[in-house]
C-alpha cells in the first residue's frame, strides 16, 4: 500500500515549521517535499497543517505481562502506547516471572508481534528473581532479544555484583540501566523526606538513597567502561554526579520523567496515592535541578515510567498502595504544554529528546523522519486543547495525578513500519 501524508508540517533544525507532504511505500518513507502529487490506488490522509515527528520511543515502561494482566497486559499497554504517539517502548523486567530467562523475553516479543501496535523491547533482570543474589546469564538474554539490563523496582544493593554484572554487559555491549536506591536510606517510606512528609507524619525517602547509588555506580562504571544509564532521576545531587562524569567524559546517560519534570512534594493534595512513585516527587529545588540538567544536556531522555495499578490497590492509603502513575498517553502533551508553551525547551529540543536521543543512546535504529527510513511517525495536533481524561485511556491503568490538566499538542495518527496504529476517533 501506498500512503500519502499531505500538508503536514515538519521541523527544520533551526527549529521552524516548513510544509511537507510524505509518502510511504511499505515500511519506508519514500518521497518527502513540499508537494507530491496524489496518484491512483494511493491512500490519501490530509493533515491540515499538524505536526510531523519520528515516532516516540519510551525507553522505560512497565507493561506488566506476565503476571500483573489485571493491571496491564501487552496488548493494553501498546495500545496506550500507540495512542501516546509511541512506536518503540522498552518494558522493564520486573514482572511475575521476571524477565531473567531467554523463554520469558521470546514469550514478550512474540506477544508483542502479535499485537502489532508498538515495538516492545524487553529489558533482562540483572539479577535472578531481581534478588540482587546471582546474576543472570547475560549472554542467553542477549541472544533472545533484550536491548540491555535492569533490575528496576529495586536497587542491586551489592557493589560487589553490580561491578560484575557492568564487566560482564560491557563484555556483551549491554548497557546497565539502574533504579538507583540504597535500601538502608529508603527503608520503607513513601513519599520524599521533606515538608510534605513531616506534615503527614510519614516516613520519607531522602535524596541520598539515590544518589549513593549514582555515585556509587558512577565510579564502577568509570571502571569497568560500561555504559551507564540512569533511571527516573530525581534528585539536584544525582543531575550534579552525572553532570560532573560525563564532564570527564565518561558514557554515562540519564533520564526523567514528566512528572518529575512537572511536580513537587508541595503539590501532593493531601493524602493522595495518585501521586505516590518511585522515587518520590521531590522539592521544588530538585525540580529546578532537573529542568537545568534536561535543558543543558546532562539529561538527555523523557522516558515515563509507565507503571499502572487498579484503582483498587491506589486505593489503600498513602502508605499501603503501590508505587507509580501511568504516563503513555498523556507524555507528549504534558511536555509540550508545560516545556515547550512556556519557554522552557524548544519544540525541537522535546522531539529530539523523546526520539532521537533514547535510539542514539541505546544503539536503536529508530527515532528519524527522513527518506529511506523506517516509516514510524507521529502526527501531532499542536493546537487543539483538551484535558486529561483518564476514562478515556486505552491503558488499563488510570492512576495519574494529572486528571483534569487542559493540554495541548495531542497525537492524531501513529504508524509503525508504515502501519496505522492509532488514528483518533477510530478505537
Amino acid at each position: 500500500m501506498r500512503l500519502l501524508l499531505q500538508n503536514g508540517q515538519i521541523l527544520s533544525k533551526d527549529n521552524t515549521l516548513i510544509k511537507q507532504d510524505i509518502l510511504i511505500e511499505g515500511s519506508k518513507v519514500v518521497q518527502m517535499a513540499s508537494e507530491i502529487q496524489a496518484e491512483d490506488k494511493m491512500h490519501v490522509i490530509p493533515l491540515a497543517g499538524k505536526l510531523v515527528i519520528p515516532g516516540l520511543i519510551d525507553m522505560h515502561v512497565h507493561l506488566r505481562e506476565p503476571g500483573f494482566e489485571k493491571k496491564e497486559t501487552i496488548e493494553t499497554g501498546s495500545l496506550a502506547a500507540a495512542r501516546g504517539g509511541f512506536t518503540t517502548i522498552a518494558c522493564m523486567p520486573n514482572t511475575r516471572p521476571v524477565i531473567d530467562t531467554p523463554e520469558t523475553v521470546e514469550k514478550i516479543i512474540q506477544e508483542a508481534k502479535r499485537v502489532g501496535k508498538a515495538r516492545v523491547l524487553p529489558l533482562g533482570a540483572i539479577t535472578i528473581r531481581e534478588l540482587g543474589q546471582e546474576l543472570t546469564d547475560f549472554r542467553a538474554l542477549k541472544k533472545a532479544g533484550i536491548v540491555a539490563l535492569s533490575d528496576d523496582g529495586v536497587g542491586v544493593q551489592n557493589s560487589h555484583m553490580m561491578k560484575e554484572a557492568m564487566r560482564k554487559a560491557h563484555e556483551l555491549g549491554l548497557s546497565i540501566v539502574a533504579h538507583c536506591e540504597d535500601d538502608t536510606l529508603a527503608k520503607s517510606g513513601c513519599v520524599h523526606d521533606g515538608e510534605f512528609a513531616k506534615k503527614h507524619g510519614l516516613l520519607g525517602i531522602p535524596n541520598e538513597a539515590e544518589a549513593i547509588h549514582v555515585g556509587r555506580d558512577i565510579l564502577l562504571a568509570e571502571d569497568v567502561g560500561v555504559h551507564y544509564h540512569v533511571c527516573h532521576i530525581s534528585t539536584e545531587q544525582s543531575v550534579r554526579l552525572v553532570r560532573e562524569a560525563k564532564s570527564r567524559g565518561q558514557k554515562v546517560t540519564a533520564e526523567v520523567t514528566p512528572h518529575h519534570l512537572l511536580l513537587t512534594d508541595r503539590e501532593i493534595p493531601g493524602l493522595d496515592p495518585l501521586y505516590k512513585m518511585n522515587p518520590p516527587l521531590r522539592s521544588a529545588e530538585d525540580r529546578a535541578a532537573l529542568i537545568a540538567g534536561l535543558k543543558d544536556g546532562t539529561i538527555e531522555i523523557i522516558a515515563t515510567d509507565h507503571a499502572p495499578h487498579t484503582l483498587e490497590e491506589k486505593a489503600m492509603g498513602m502508605e499501603q498502595a503501590p508505587f507509580g502513575i501511568v504516563g503513555l498517553e498523556t507524555a507528549f502533551p504534558l511536555m509540550y504544554t508545560h516545556l515547550v508553551c512556556t519557554g522552557e525547551l524548544l519544540l525541537s529540543e522535546l522531539v529530539e529528546k523523546m526520539t532521537r536521543k533514547p535510539a542514539e543512546i541505546f544503539g536503536l535504529p529508530y527515532g528519524e523522519l527522513a527518506e529511506g527510513k523506517r516509516a514510524d511517525l507521529t502526527v501531532i495536533d499542536l493546537e487543539i486543547e483538551k484535558e486529561i481524561d483518564p476514562a478515556s485511556f486505552y491503558s488499563k491503568g488510570k492512576n495519574t495525578p494529572f486528571t483534569g490538566w487542559k493540554c495541548k499538542g495531542w497525537p492524531v495518527l501513529t504508524l509503525l513500519n508504515g502501519m496505522i496504529t492509532y488514528q483518533e476517533n477510530e478505537k
